[in-house]
């Protein structure tokens, strides 16, 4: 998909959200239950990968930005007897 073929699909799907958020005050009480639904679970979801982006992030690159020297794996030789 190009990125002209994907920026119009972000707009439909923004003007049907427009459309949709502009005719909730007249819709019925169940439409008004299930929109809040799927937009806390939106929600919920960017909030997650948000979450686990940064704890990744954290946990690689540290607050310094490089790798904890600390973290480094070493190599386990057995004793010579």
């Amino acid at each position: 998909m190009s990125s002209e073929g994907f920026l119009k699909e972000i707009q439909d799907i923004g003007e049907k959200f427009l459309l949709k958020l502009r005719k909730l005050p007249q819709a019925e009480p169940v439409e008004i239950a299930s929109f809040s639904v799927v937009l806390l679970f939106i929600v919920t979801v960017l909030v997650l990968t948000i979450i686990a982006c940064s704890c990744c992030c954290y946990s690689c690159c540290g607050c310094g930005g490089g790798p904890d020297p600390r973290h480094r794996k070493s190599q386990v030789r057995p004793a010579a007897h």
